[in-house]
């Protein structure tokens, strides 16, 4: 049966009871739509056609009243025109062939007397038009955008704004017409006419629409000052639609452009001061107004007040403007670190939110804020919420907690005291880079070795179930338990030199000490790696104990793993087992490891969720590992270390420290026994304590190579001295270090040349990867001011990935070449390695800034 009109079929259809039987009545309503279709009746077409419509809403379907829309927009009749309009933007999309036959309709009445039906046909266009359609009636749109009628002008914008979508060269035509809306008096074209601007600067830049921004600040202004307008007010403030299109148009024209930034400052300052923050609308416009402010060239007082908002968007109620707030802060702390902590306190106190995406930002902005004066402060905050932080939250947290002690640590006490409160608090959420860290950090501290060894073995007695803890304490106490024994007084001393304060330790019996790592062998928490570390502390232990039936014991407990189900314990078991009996050369064995080599770490950068004793060294899980560290510039001690320290900052830094055989190998002039005695290559933990691939080098010998997975080894601009003796051959050839194409000899390219700093930068294509850039950049200073806290922050596009080291000294002196190595990974062979380099100086107390784009020639990584 057929409804006569639309209520009718809506009455029906909320009468049924089942969806079975709502889809019987459709389905026969459809089929009588489709004979009245074909009767060609066009009384009873408008209200199929509306019919059709609701039963398309309803998700049935209706295509086949697509040409019957045609035929209803071909109708003199404005009704019939409206609902056919309205039938082909919800029945065709730009992909329908059918649309082709609606550019002459919209052509014609884009040209209609009447500005009703114009406005119809401008809106469809906007809707659905097709990069054709486009280019067909642009002249059409064009002439509208002229229109006496600001009716018809608003919805000419809105056309030519898809037609921009579809067709970007089009902007040519729209460009005049649309300078001319932002003089328009009405409110709704002024913001058509600012979102199509808007747009044709993003397509075109921003310099052939600056003339507009005198305009721009009279319109916003008079938007701030105006009384109330009961036709534009929303919550007591006027238009702020038009406000916030008026503020993101602005922040484009002002972007780089420093005159343009002077003459909206004013207006950005009274906007951010006179608009009002209780309600969520002047909350909104105070947002544009703080990114406005930080992305245009602003004075340093209206940025202070724009993170001043910010501040106050954090004690907002609202846990969005919060969230708003600190991913805003966190984006800006770099520009202006001060005023942002001006704001710690209240950053810190977003920490206990109930929200976890509020904790997460607030945790990372806390991160970012740490430096030199505020360590001891920050820190204790950390590790107050770490105690109490998600699972999820822990493991990043102990990484950049122990990457900011070391960085910004006053003193190496504090630094030890730090770790060691980080790894009872979460030692089943730290990575094996902090680990290594802080043995590391011990084996150079001579004065607090007895402190840390008695602090560990405090702890361990209290709990064996913090993984990372029970590493670090079996460790040290393998390496210097002899101290145990002695106990006394450990007076500890500052960096500074400043008398510490001094630590008494009783004496620990020998017994106590192996009752405390026979327990950690039967301790459920305790796995594979653990009973590794425990039975080579034990083999350790046996050269430092002096009572017999101590000695005794240990070669008990270490026989009794000889049957082990576990190969590696089994065969740990067996060998030291066998070592234990020779007391002619276990001595000399088992003696205390060499301080391993001082070197930049990556902790704060680490993206890899490995356990702590992970053995799995893999290149990519490595580029991952430093996929981060170009955009700042340096890892977390860059600075603190040498070149030659650099050229390593990539190895595995466990299996370094622990001796493995990818250690370096030793150099000619060192004694034959240390090249006798290196690892047999396999890279298990056991070397920690047996290895001697980490002697101390020669003095006057050269350093020795970069092992293979030294990502930046091939790096090196120069050659070897001739009078530095050869580095001994590697003992397999896959341990060799990549070495770039020498076919010919690449040649440095000027990339800055200002101020008496002149930078070059030489590229190399990898050999072993060859979608791999080694770059070398070269800092000359030639200007007689002596030029301070050179940075060479780079950015790559986002195809493209950047690994850099830090420079080999940040104070070049005049007449001095400094240098600096990058390495840049792109996404495809062929691709052009580009960089955009942001240059800061200091030259004779003046400050400098500059940034430059620079493109490598294309050939460099051209072929397969």
């Amino acid at each position: 049966m057929l409804h006569y009109n639309l209520k009718a079929l809506i009455k029906a259809i909320r009468s049924t009871k089942t969806i079975a039987d709502e889809r019987a009545l459709i389905v026969k309503e459809s089929a009588a739509i489709r004979t009245s279709f074909k009767e060609e009746d066009s009384f009873t077409r408008h209200h199929n056609i509306a019919k059709l419509l609701y039963i398309h809403m309803l998700g049935y379907p209706a295509h086949f009243g697509q040409i019957e829309c045609l035929k209803l927009v071909a109708s003199p009749r404005f009704t019939d025109k409206r609902l056919g309009y309205l039938g082909i933007m919800l029945l065709l999309d730009e992909n329908q062939e059918v649309l082709t036959l609606v550019t002459n309709s919209l052509k014609n009445d884009m040209n209609h007397s009447s500005a009703s039906t114009v406005s119809l046909a401008l809106a469809t266009f906007a809707n659905i038009a097709s990069e054709e359609m486009a280019r067909d009636l642009v002249t059409e749109i064009e002439r509208c955008l002229g229109s006496g009628n600001a009716y018809i002008r608003k919805k000419a914008a809105l056309a030519a704004l898809r037609s921009l979508y579809k067709v970007p060269e089009l902007v040519d035509h729209f460009e005049g017409r649309a300078m001319s809306l932002l003089s328009d008096r009405n409110h709704g074209v002024l913001l058509t006419g600012i979102t199509l601007v808007t747009e044709m600067a993003r397509l075109v830049g921003s310099d052939p629409f600056r003339k507009a921004v005198p305009l721009l600040v009279r319109h916003l202004k008079a938007l701030v000052a105006t009384n109330y307008s009961p036709e534009h007010d929303v919550s007591g403030i006027t238009d702020p639609f038009l406000q916030v299109k008026i503020l993101r148009l602005l922040r484009l024209l002002g972007k780089g452009d420093v005159e343009a930034s002077e003459a909206m400052n004013d207006i950005l300052a009274q906007v951010a001061t006179n608009t009002e923050a209780a309600k969520n609308v002047g909350n909104s416009i105070l947002y544009e107004t703080v990114l406005t402010i930080l992305d245009i060239e602003a004075d340093s007082g209206l940025r202070v007040m724009a993170i001043n908002i910010l501040g106050k968007f954090l004690g907002n109620r609202d846990n969005n403007i919060r969230y708003v707030a600190l991913n805003t802060l966190l984006k800006v702390v770099a520009m202006d670190t001060n005023a942002v902590q001006r704001h710690r306190a209240i950053i810190l106190d977003c920490l206990r939110d109930g929200d976890i995406s509020i904790r997460r930002r607030a945790l990372e902005l806390s991160y970012a804020l740490v430096n030199e004066t505020n360590v001891r402060v920050l820190t204790r905050e950390l590790l107050a919420f770490l105690e109490v932080a998600d699972n999820e939250f822990k493991l990043g947290m102990t990484t950049q907690v122990c990457a900011a002690a070391e960085r910004f640590a006053p003193n190496r006490r504090w630094h030890i005291d730090t770790v060691l409160r980080v790894l009872k608090l979460a030692g089943n959420y730290v990575r094996e880079e902090v680990l290594s860290s802080f043995i590391r950090l011990v084996t150079h501290t001579p004065d607090l070795q007895s402190y840390t060894v008695f602090k560990l073995y405090t702890a361990l007695r209290a709990d064996v179930s913090q993984e990372a803890l029970t590493l670090a304490g079996v460790w040290t106490i393998g390496e210097y338990g002899d101290v145990l024994l002695q106990g006394g007084t450990t007076a500890a001393t500052t960096d500074e030199g400043d008398e510490g304060q001094a630590t008494t330790s009783e004496a620990v019996s020998e017994q106590d000490v192996l009752d405390l790592l026979e327990r950690i062998l039967v301790s459920p928490y305790t796995n594979t790696i653990i009973r590794q570390f425990v039975l080579t502390a034990l083999a350790k232990l046996s050269t430092r104990f002096s009572q017999p039936q101590q000695v005794a014991r240990i070669s008990t407990l270490v026989r009794g793993y000889d049957a082990s189900v576990e190969l590696e314990l089994q065969q740990r078991a067996v060998e030291f087992g066998a070592l234990l009996e020779l007391d002619s050369i276990k001595g000399g064995v088992l003696e205390r490891m060499p301080p391993p080599e001082i070197k930049a770490t990556v902790m704060g950068t680490v993206s890899e969720k490995r356990p702590v004793g992970s053995l799995r060294r893999d290149k990519d899980a490595l580029l991952d590992l430093m996929g981060d560290e170009g955009q700042d510039g340096s890892s977390s001690a860059a600075a603190a270390v040498s070149p030659a320290q650099q050229q390593q900052t990539t190895h595995d830094l466990l299996a370094d420290i622990f001796g493995s055989g990818d250690a370096p190998a030793p150099t000619a002039a060192a004694p034959a026994a240390s090249s006798a005695s290196s690892s047999s290559g396999v890279n298990d933990i056991m070397s920690l304590f047996g290895s001697t691939s980490l002697s101390p080098q020669p003095t006057g010998g050269a350093p020795p190579p970069s092992v293979s997975n030294d990502l930046f080894s091939s790096m090196s601009s120069t050659a070897p001295s001739p009078s530095a003796p050869a580095p001994a051959p590697a003992r397999a050839p896959a341990a060799a270090a990549p070495t770039p194409s020498s076919s010919s000899a690449p040649q440095p390219l000027e990339a800055y040349n200002r101020n008496g700093l002149v930078i070059t930068l030489t590229a190399v294509r990898d050999s072993s990867n060859r979608l791999v850039a080694n770059i070398l950049a070269k800092f000359t200073n030639s200007s007689p001011g002596h030029a301070l806290g050179r940075q060479l922050p780079a950015a790559v596009p986002k195809t493209q990935k950047l690994q850099m080291l830090a420079m080999s000294r940040q104070d070049v002196a005049p007449g001095a070449t400094e240098t600096q190595q990058l390495r840049v990974m792109v996404g495809a062979a062929g691709a052009n390695v580009r960089l955009r380099l942001r240059i800061a100086y200091v030259v004779d107390g003046a400050q400098e800034q500059d940034q430059t784009d620079f493109s490598f020639p294309p050939d460099l990584m051209a072929g397969p």
